[in-house]
């Protein structure tokens, strides 16, 4: 395994059973997803011509109707002040959880994303991705990581906003990782603020860990436990806008201590691809 690969622990052990919904509710879902993705899929291609503003208002109402026919309720807290709500240049971090989160995210702030680039190969799901504008990053590759992060800079330079998740994996939700600081060089670069993003599944108001993406999952799997789940809600917190500091590694730490809501210990990381588990206190 490349040292430089971020790991997670987290697999089957971390998600319990738990009552699922009828087969009519699963099935009905499961059309409706099927219904509005090929609505948004088309209706999509015809919004590029659009202003930006209009693109990422269709975007945000897109991905809602997109978690609303999984049976997904979105919560957002927005803990911004009302008139600095408008995001342009910012570079989006979150905690990431499961392939869901891309759409939790859209449906509050559209921004174009870096993920793996394993997710653009996912059957069915990878044409989203493009779709969405995904920026395929090969994890471990360090010769490759300076031209992405030049690349981010220079669409955070242009005005547009770029999310990434530092983790660089998914985790259940319960625990999380260290965030990695490369990203965070494309913010100080380009001279543009950080907004931290903290997104939280719950079970008919209990933490939940049924949509996260990880162990041996596949898409089919845990998509079958999102449409599955008898009362599921994805939580976003957004946080103020943070100064892009020249240290990237402050900015990274301040980021994750507002996002987990813990405080940064000793880093422990040695170049390997592990990392040492945070558990959430929520």
């Amino acid at each position: 395994m490349n040292q430089w690969v971020p790991v997670s622990p987290c697999g089957v052990d971390c998600v319990p059973s738990t009552p699922r919904a009828s087969r009519l509710r699963i099935g009905m879902r499961c059309a409706a997803f099927g219904l509005v993705a090929v609505l948004v899929l088309v209706v999509g291609l015809a919004t590029i011509l659009l202003p930006r503003r209009a693109r990422h208002g269709y975007w945000r109402a897109s991905a809602r109707l997109t978690l609303a026919s999984m049976g997904v309720r979105l919560d957002v807290d927005d803990r911004r002040p009302r008139q600095a709500r408008r995001v342009r240049g910012a570079l989006i971090v979150a905690n990431h959880i499961s392939f869901l989160d891309i759409v939790a995210i859209a449906a509050v702030a559209p921004a174009r994303f870096v993920a793996k680039r394993e997710v653009l190969q996912m059957s069915g799901f990878g044409y989203v991705a493009r779709l969405f504008g995904v920026l395929p990053h090969v994890r471990g590759d360090l010769r490759r990581l300076a031209p992405m992060i030049a690349r981010v800079g220079e669409i955070l330079d242009r005005g547009r906003a770029v999310a990434v998740f530092p983790e660089g994996t998914t985790w259940c939700g319960g625990a999380a990782g260290r965030f990695r600081p490369a990203f965070f060089q494309a913010a100080v670069d380009a001279g543009v603020p950080v907004l931290p993003l903290r997104l939280a599944y719950a079970e008919a108001g209990r933490p939940a860990t049924l949509a996260g993406f990880i162990g041996d999952d596949t898409v089919g799997s845990t998509f079958t436990r999102i449409v599955a789940a008898r009362d599921l809600t994805v939580t976003v917190t957004v946080f103020a806008l943070q100064l892009p500091v020249p240290d990237r590694r402050v900015l990274a730490d301040v980021c994750e201590e507002r996002i987990t809501g813990l405080e940064r210990g000793p880093a422990t990381w040695s170049g390997t691809g592990a990392a040492r588990p945070r558990i959430f206190s929520r």
